[in-house]
């Protein structure tokens, strides 16, 4: 599948900002199940941008600007060629060695509600494989996955009890059951192209790897309730949200900002790719 991504990401303030700093990962990057055919990063106002990668294999921007600064637009285009490996991910950067990610961090600390759900929703599975489809499924029927829009995630804990969040949320419920049965589990963010038959594929979106001795990195995507297939882009990936945020950044002054967020992933007819 060929997918179109757009991106746009517009903040407005009230009191022009002296200095801005954003730390943008939103570049992915070429595996076994995606090619990037085209990316393209463009901030509407001059500044200093600089590539680097973090300790996870992530592409990072950084763009520095000073201003006076009323408005700020990031924009992203893309292209990416994606193929359905059911979820493997296999051909990508790997910094960190896997047993890194059976650690908890702030959004993925479990409570005994957690281990009783992870230890009950796979208690019927024999392989690890098996185990991380049973909980999968069951979080896909146990918790309500809701829109982003004007929400933050709250963590696992917290979305577990209120029986609702957003697809970060749920992810990292995942994550959390998954590491407190021994598994080595990752965040990751990306988009999903729109599709008919997907719950949420709206654009942007996340869910969570599982680490096999037997196949290495497998996706799930509990939101959705299936492993990754070719409607999504893997863009970025680490311990929890904090270490795959799209975006994050700080600024001096700026007062009343207010941010405005578009994103677009719909499949492209190959035919009109060049056109």
């Amino acid at each position: 599948m060929r997918i179109r991504i757009s991106h746009s990401i517009s903040y407005d303030y009230a009191e022009p900002a002296r200095h801005i700093t954003q730390i943008l990962r939103l570049t992915p990057r070429d595996h076994d199940g995606q090619h990037v055919m085209s990316w393209r990063i463009e901030p509407n106002i001059d500044g200093r941008m600089r590539s680097s990668q973090d300790a996870h294999g992530n592409i990072v921007h950084s763009f520095y600007a000073d201003g006076p600064i009323s408005a700020l637009s990031i924009k992203i285009d893309g292209l990416i060629e994606t193929v359905d490996l059911a979820g493997v991910v296999r051909g990508g950067i790997e910094r960190v060695p896997s047993e890194v990610y059976r650690r908890d961090t702030l959004l993925t600390t479990p409570d005994e509600a957690l281990r009783g759900f992870a230890l009950e929703a796979t208690s019927q599975a024999d392989t690890p494989l098996s185990r991380m489809h049973a909980l999968m499924d069951a979080l896909h029927t146990e918790i309500a996955c809701v829109d982003a829009s004007g929400r933050i995630g709250i963590g696992a804990a917290a979305a577990f009890a209120a029986r609702e969040g957003i697809a970060q949320d749920i992810a990292h419920v995942f994550m959390t059951c998954a590491r407190q049965l021994g598994m080595p589990a990752r965040y990751v963010s990306g988009y999903v192209a729109q599709s008919d038959t997907l719950p949420h594929a709206n654009g942007a979106h996340a869910w969570a790897e599982v680490y096999f001795d037997d196949y290495g990195w497998i996706g799930f995507d509990p939101a959705n309730g299936l492993c990754p297939i070719d409607t999504h882009v893997r863009v970025a990936a680490g311990l929890d949200f904090a270490d795959a945020a799209p975006v994050r950044g700080a600024r001096k002054g700026g007062d009343g900002e207010n941010l405005a967020v578009l994103v677009s992933a719909r499949e492209t007819d190959s035919r009109l790719v060049n056109q």
